[in-house]
């Protein structure tokens, strides 16, 4: 259903939260899946299973608070390093993501859109993205972006190449070269920078995510796996987020 600014409000105040602190963009760093399955005794893949559940609940949790973007870490292009039973588990639990849930991303009115590169990536899983990005381009509520076969660094490389090109043929001048024209270069063109990035499973590092755009973002940890991470976790971390002075840079007023 459409964002429901009366609910929504409704919703921020029994939570103790203002819209006028929350951030715009969220981008989570979903880490713990193999672990949490083997503290239980399940394969890896089983953490990965139960992380669906985490990632439907924050997505709709977002989408009724107002967030106007999520972006997921879904794979990293480190994570082809992984076995191959693994990553060939983890491409099925995408495609079968992707059509299972695109009901409910038009139901909560999301668009959605992808980040990484597309090579190695099925010809099912990319056509299953094209559709519905292609379904959901009109809708008006929360974008959800997932970073697949994504790394910052190789973003960087490939927005350079990019501009290369451009520089070469002379259809971008060197002296025109700003910050604007990087970030109009990489895949997140046209996205607002991540406000707050959230990582799961305790761990302190930004894993190669986002690694130009995050570059004023304030992080937040937990200890919880990806697959224990709940609303109220959400909640606990605007709170924190909404409490901080963001100075980029400057001093306090």
């Amino acid at each position: 259903m459409p964002f429901d600014p009366v609910k929504a409000a409704r919703r921020l105040t029994a939570l103790e939260l203002s819209s006028e602190k929350l951030p715009k963009h969220i981008a989570i760093i979903m880490d713990g899946n193999g672990r949490w399955a083997k503290s239980r005794g399940f394969p890896r893949i089983e953490g990965h299973r139960r992380g669906v559940r985490s990632v439907r609940d924050t997505i709709e949790e977002c989408a009724e608070l107002g967030i106007d973007q999520l972006t997921l870490y879904c794979l990293s292009s480190e994570n082809w390093k992984r076995p191959p039973r693994e990553l060939d588990m983890l491409m099925r639990l995408l495609e079968q993501y992707l059509v299972e849930e695109r009901s409910e991303i038009l139901r909560q009115d999301l668009r959605f859109a992808m980040i990484g590169r597309r090579e190695g990536l099925s010809d099912g899983i990319l056509r299953e993205v094209a559709k519905t990005v292609e379904l959901s381009r009109n809708n008006k509520g929360t974008r959800l972006c997932l970073a697949v076969n994504y790394g910052g660094r190789q973003e960087l490389v490939d927005a350079f190449r990019r501009m290369a090109v451009r520089l070469s043929n002379g259809s971008l001048e060197v002296e025109s070269v700003t910050e604007a024209t990087i970030a109009d270069h990489l895949d997140t063109a046209g996205m607002p920078d991540p406000d707050l990035v959230i990582r799961t499973a305790g761990e302190m590092r930004m894993s190669n995510y986002l690694l130009w755009q995050a570059s004023y973002a304030e992080f937040w940890v937990t200890s919880k796996c990806w697959p224990e991470f709940r609303p109220a976790d959400l909640h606990e971390a605007l709170r924190d987020y909404s409490a901080r002075e963001r100075r980029f840079g400057g001093l306090s007023r």
